[in-house]
């Protein structure tokens, strides 16, 4: 599949307690936050209304949070549910959450905690949110990487059912966290700009 079938129409990047769409500044919390309140603070700016955010651990969260900036205003959601999937990666895999779990098991192993226990629900709680049933797949790498996210949806859209793929990185070890998602499609929409490392890379990089 060569770059002219397949465009990037969207991205989300939150660090620093901002969170940027499509490349601009969409809102800024104060830098005394700490993760759990600026997530909190995140879900009031841009959702607010799905109960089930407060259960989530904080990978959880995050990633949810970044598909509500990236997916508003899309196509997406109105795609029927198997041809949208996901491709996600991290460098932690849910060590952050498999910690918290851990301290518990001294006294009471906690089953909310244990839920979370792996990286890729991350990619379920998203998926419950919008009901998409398309392809998935979470990578584990040291950082990321944009030659295998641009290639490996590229392929999905080529050779499976989906019209979109959301794909990037979502990070979160203790206070140190990073999402930075990006909406993949099979038709130019948005920004549609086509889906190369380089491209990915230069959206990955805006305001780190």
């Amino acid at each position: 599949m060569n770059s002219e079938s397949a465009y990037i129409t969207g991205s989300c990047i939150i660090r620093h307690n901002k969170v940027y769409g499509n490349g601009g500044l969409l809102w800024e919390a104060g830098q005394e936050l700490e993760l759990p309140e600026f997530l909190r603070a995140g879900y009031d700016r841009f959702s607010g209304q799905y109960p089930k955010f407060h259960k989530m651990d904080a990978l959880s969260k995050l990633g949810w949070l970044a598909a509500e900036v990236l997916l508003k205003d899309t196509r997406v959601p109105l795609l029927p549910p198997e041809q949208v999937g996901m491709v996600l990666s991290n460098r932690s895999s849910s060590l952050d959450t498999d910690l918290r779990y851990y301290a518990t098991v001294k006294d009471f192993a906690s089953p909310a905690l244990f839920v979370y226990t792996l990286p890729n629900i991350v990619m379920g709680e998203i998926s419950i949110r919008h009901g998409f049933k398309g392809e998935n797949t979470f990578f584990v790498s040291d950082a990321f990487d944009t030659a295998l996210m641009s290639s490996y949806p590229a392929q999905l859209l080529a050779v499976t059912p989906l019209q979109a793929c959301i794909c990037g990185w979502v990070e979160v070890m203790e206070q140190q966290y990073e999402a930075a998602l990006f909406l993949v499609e099979n038709k130019p929409d948005g920004m549609a700009r086509p889906l190369t490392a380089e491209a990915l890379s230069s959206l990955y990089q805006t305001n780190k």
